[in-house]
């Protein structure tokens, strides 16, 4: 495994273990700590991406994946008042979405890696790769339409009628928490191209 490939495993499992530990941690009413963490894996995927190639990057999200696998079943395991801490809706919905999104994400930059604009590969990878996520992650674990997964899990409490984000069309509640979460992923896409710009400069100027 080369140095970058290495660094990019330790920055994925930092990223996935301080979301699982962070989602649990409210911000306002619609998003938690998490929410601004999580989206930092689709940078450490796209760096690899473009300092490494695509199967670099593919095996780096592979441990995040099996580090997240990891802490649904912790979380699986720790009783509240309201049942497991992580439901297996939450743990189904959570590694899949990682998985696909991420693997979206990685598709895409490498289609687009050869553009010379910069910036493209790594915002609408990105973009593609979180919207998938949001979508897959938050049906899967609070639609009613799935309650078939997991009937003895009580997901009422998310289904309820709500202005979208306190002022717009009356949605089910999980559906604002969707859009929260994706709006703060685009940010964090926007923000993170400095990043991806500097980290990808460095690596160059270092060989050249």
């Amino acid at each position: 495994m080369t140095r970058i490939s290495l660094y990019g495993v330790l920055a994925m499992t930092l990223v996935v273990l301080a979301s699982n530990i962070l989602v649990k941690y409210p911000v306002g009413q619609w998003l938690t700590w998490g929410a601004f963490t999580y989206p930092l894996a689709f940078l450490v995927s796209d760096i690899v991406n473009r300092l490494e190639g695509a199967k670099a990057a593919r095996r780096v999200v592979y441990v995040g994946f099996v580090v997240g696998l990891g802490c649904s079943v912790v979380g699986s395991q720790i009783m509240t008042e309201f049942g497991p801490l992580v439901t297996l809706r939450v743990a189904l919905g959570s590694a899949t979405a990682f998985l696909l999104g991420q693997l979206l994400d990685i598709t895409v930059f490498d289609r687009l890696r050869r553009n010379g604009t910069w910036w493209k590969a790594p915002f609408v990878s990105t973009l593609f790769g979180s919207t998938l996520d949001t979508a897959i992650f938050f049906s899967i674990a609070f639609s009613t339409a799935l309650i078939w997964i997991e009937p003895g899990n009580d997901v009422s409490w998310a289904a309820g009628p709500v202005p979208l984000l306190g002022f717009g069309t009356e949605v089910p509640f999980w559906v604002s928490l969707a859009v929260a979460d994706w709006m703060v992923k685009v940010a964090v896409d926007v923000i993170a191209l400095l990043p991806f710009r500097l980290a990808v400069y460095r690596f160059v100027a270092r060989v050249a």
